[in-house]
C-alpha cells in the first residue's frame, strides 16, 4: 500500500493511481500542445525577419525546422517551469 493510504484496498489504490496517471498525462499533453502552437505562431511571426537560411521551406528539412524546434522547446520548458509548483 502507499504511505498514508492505510485502510484502502488495492483496487481503490489502483484506481487512484490510474486517475493520477491520467491527469498527469493530460497535463503533459496540454503543456506540449501549448508549446507547439505558441512556438509555431512565434516562429511564423519571426520568419520574415530571420536570415534566409533560418527560414523553413515547404516539404524540406532545413535550418528553419531546427529554429522552430528550439523555439517550441524553450516555450515547453517555460511552461513546465511556470507549472512546477502545481500538484
Amino acid at each position: 500500500m502507499l504511505a498514508g493510504e492505510i485502510g484502502r484496498s488495492s483496487a481503490e489504490n489502483g484506481r487512484l493511481i490510474k486517475k493520477f496517471e491520467a491527469e498527469l498525462t493530460m497535463k503533459n499533453f496540454l503543456d506540449a500542445l501549448v508549446a507547439v502552437l505558441a512556438g509555431n505562431a512565434l516562429y511564423y511571426l519571426l520568419m520574415p525577419h530571420l536570415p534566409i537560411a533560418a527560414r523553413h521551406r515547404l516539404f524540406a528539412e532545413d535550418w528553419g525546422l531546427v529554429v522552430d524546434f528550439v523555439i517550441c522547446c524553450v516555450i515547453f520548458a517555460a511552461v513546465k517551469y511556470a507549472r512546477r509548483d502545481e500538484h
